[in-house]
């Protein structure tokens, strides 16, 4: 099992639960939320995959979190016609 702790400043919390979702044929994961982090447990078949998942995820949860504040930033400014 490897961990992913994700800095709540920087990610989102929707953001990580999609990745999660999109990653869960790839493992299994467990969710800790923590007072500064999102923690991710994640368990797959080898410690490669773990570690390939890990980053996937990661990547994936920051991209998510950057466009949603994209979309909400347009929206503040009037333009997310």
């Amino acid at each position: 099992m490897t961990e992913l702790r994700l800095h709540r400043r920087l990610y989102r919390g929707t953001a990580v639960d999609e990745a999660v979702k999109v990653y869960a044929a790839y493992a299994k994961f467990e969710l800790v939320e923590e007072p500064d982090y999102w923690t991710v447990r994640i368990e797959a078949k080898s410690p490669e995959r773990e570690r390939k998942v890990r980053g996937e995820l990661a990547n994936y949860a920051l991209g998510a979190t950057i466009k949603a504040g994209k979309a909400r930033s347009q929206q503040a400014a009037g333009g997310g016609r």
